[in-house]
């Protein structure tokens, strides 16, 4: 009986032999795991970036903005071309839906910002103090403004972090005055860096100031005086999130005197989003994994070719192992471990290949390098498992080959 560490030396010393053809037939391997591991990493990235950019809105958040209006003719206008939500609205929320931690309404307006011979232009929120809590964000340098500066309109400011790097490059920025139309105004803080959405957009391009303040000074044309662009709802954990989201939909519907379909307002669950989106980026990586498997079976079928080619050489080799001794079994496992050592080893340089290309990927994608040891285990155990099932048939040939025939054989 031949040992199975014999048989696995023997299995080298072939691969050996011919190291040029070994490391060709193993190329197709190469191709596919180093494909799959790359596009694995991409769609696990992308899948990232997308949770982070939404978690960084805020956590248990409802955002209410206004629908769109039925037009003369039944014509139905685009979304947020009607400003269908009140100040009324907001306190009917607070007052009798539960479960809820944060509640403020949002103005939003836009200007050119001048202070110290710079300017830049920039998105305005007026909010209430309430929208730190409901969007989950800190004030890094200062404070921030409180009920009664609020209700008193005082013009004050709190920069997002990419307004005060431009307009205050090398100058602390509390206590500074900006000009907004004409009317100057104090930064009291500065809120604390966000980055990017996965959109591209700048979080930190904003300026927060008291939504009375944005009303009346900054954003005045509005037809009524009581509207707000949109309402930011922050609930006591998750899974309240659904139930208010409910009670809020019925609320307003009764309130807009609207049934389902007709809405003129829009509540949206970011936790609904993320898991759509969640599952789009699952399904297009899933898709991408697809497309690069191909590449595992060309190479499957390439160390099949191979081995029935190396059988054909090697039959007088065959025949005297026969002759002296070895079993079908031995034979059988001597070529299976060949087309297993020439896929894993395939296998191993596909992954170190197809991390490097995936951590290229995702650094000019700006995305997470998403690569883990489940991806590794996955790709290896998968490139091994073509070479069992690449390597049968050739391993059966070379078993079932008389001992006679093969040592007459030229």
């Amino acid at each position: 009986m031949i040992r199975t560490s014999d048989l696995i030396s023997s299995a080298g010393r072939a691969l050996r032999a011919n190291p040029l053809r070994s490391a060709l037939t193993a190329l197709g391997v190469i191709i596919g795991v180093a494909s799959v591991v790359a596009m694995v990493s991409l769609g696990r990235g992308a899948q990232a970036s997308v949770q982070a950019s939404i978690s960084s809105l805020g956590s248990n958040l409802l955002v209410v903005v206004p629908g769109a209006q039925r037009g003369g003719g039944g014509v139905r206008m685009a979304p947020g071309s009607f400003e269908s939500l009140t100040m009324a609205d907001v306190e009917a929320i607070e007052r009798e839906v539960s479960g809820l931690v944060a509640v403020s309404p949002s103005q939003r307006g836009a200007g050119q910002l001048v202070a110290n011979g710079l300017n830049w232009n920039t998105r305005i929120e007026g909010v209430t103090p309430a929208y730190l809590l409901a969007r989950d964000w800190e004030v890094e340098h200062g404070r921030f403004f409180d009920e009664r500066e609020e209700r008193q309109a005082r013009k004050v400011l709190v920069l997002g972090a990419s307004v005060a790097r431009e307009l205050f490059p090398n100058v602390d920025p509390i206590g500074q005055s900006v000009r907004i139309q004409g009317g100057m105004f104090e930064v009291i803080g500065v809120l604390e860096s966000k980055g990017q959405t996965g959109f591209g957009q700048d979080q930190d391009d904003i300026v927060l100031a008291p939504f009375s303040t944005v009303k009346r000074r900054i954003s005045g044309r509005q037809r009524r005086a009581d509207t707000v662009s949109q309402i930011s709802i922050k609930t006591e954990s998750e899974a309240a999130l659904a139930r208010a989201e409910e009670d809020i939909t019925n609320l307003l519907r009764q309130r807009h005197r609207t049934s389902e379909g007709e809405d003129d307002f829009t509540v949206q669950n970011l936790n609904s989003i993320m898991e759509t989106a969640n599952q789009a980026t699952a399904a297009f990586t899933g898709l991408l994994a697809g497309i690069s498997a191909v590449s595992l079976l060309v190479g499957g079928i390439g160390i099949m070719n191979i081995m029935l080619v190396s059988v054909t050489e090697r039959t007088r080799e065959i025949g005297l192992r026969k002759a002296l001794g070895a079993r079908k079994a031995d034979i059988l496992h001597q070529f299976g471990l060949e087309a297993i050592a020439l896929s894993v080893a395939g296998g191993i340089v596909g992954l170190i290949i197809g991390m490097t290309g995936a951590w290229g990927i995702t650094s000019i994608f700006n995305l997470p390098f998403a690569v883990g040891v489940d991806t590794a285990l996955l790709a290896i155990g998968f490139s091994g498992l073509v070479g069992v099932i690449f390597g049968a048939y050739p391993a059966w040939r070379a078993a079932q080959l008389d001992p006679i025939e093969a040592l007459r054989r030229e």
